[in-house]
């Protein structure tokens, strides 16, 4: 059974993004056209637009919030520039203080907001001290994530470690990056239609679109 919106619980949905060096141009372009269209997607579904909150967590030589977390209606797609290494570390660390400080906890006088929701892109393996960053993270529980790894040069040990779930991308080309981003918005919708009854479960992700380069394999 769907939540009422009006009991205040939101979906908080995390995309942390990697904008190293190896992103510039196609790839870059294809993630800003495809977080336009997930605002579209999630604006067209009702459920979604009274319950999703968006933010967007980019990573490269270190690890910034571009868009703090946002209702879906307010939420505006931030212009994204590539430049640098790949500072996972970092950015899950940042990751971990924006939950702590942005979702909502059950209260004596309300309910808390659902458990969040992270996608994680990268096309390359991590260039700082990222394990133990994401051991402590996954430690807490603080997230279900799903990591997401785009071409050859990222390791899948290291999505294991991530993610909760792990997703292969055959490639960072425009083509591959907005079919993931359609699948990342299909999924982001499911998750909202969903809550409660599969809350302490996780998501049931939605298969990814045959031919767009896409697998699932955790």
């Amino acid at each position: 059974m769907a939540p009422n919106p009006s009991d205040g619980r939101r979906l908080p949905v995390y995309l942390l993004l990697d904008c190293s060096t190896s992103m510039t141009g196609e790839p870059i372009a294809a993630i800003e056209m495809g977080l336009c269209a997930l605002l579209d997607d999630l604006r067209n579904d009702p459920q979604a637009l009274e319950t999703v909150w968006l933010s967007v967590i980019t990573f490269a030589s270190g690890a910034d919030v571009v868009v703090e977390l946002t209702p879906v209606e307010d939420f505006q797609p931030p212009e994204l520039s590539a430049y640098g290494v790949t500072a996972l570390g970092e950015a899950i660390r940042l990751l971990g203080d924006r939950i702590a400080e942005e979702v909502r906890v059950t209260g004596p006088n309300r309910k808390g907001d659902w458990k969040p929701l992270v996608f994680v892109l990268t096309d390359g393996e991590p260039t700082d001290d990222w394990q133990s960053a994401v051991d402590d993270f996954r430690l807490r529980g603080q997230a279900t994530v799903v990591a997401c790894g785009a071409g050859s040069a990222i390791n899948e040990e290291t999505l294991r470690r991530l993610g909760d779930t792990v997703v292969r991308l055959k490639d960072a080309r425009p083509g591959t990056l907005g079919a993931f981003m359609r699948w990342v918005s299909s999924s982001v919708t499911t998750a909202s239609q969903v809550l409660g009854a599969r809350a302490a479960a996780g998501p049931r992700l939605p298969e990814p679109p045959e031919g767009g380069g896409i697998q699932i394999v955790l």
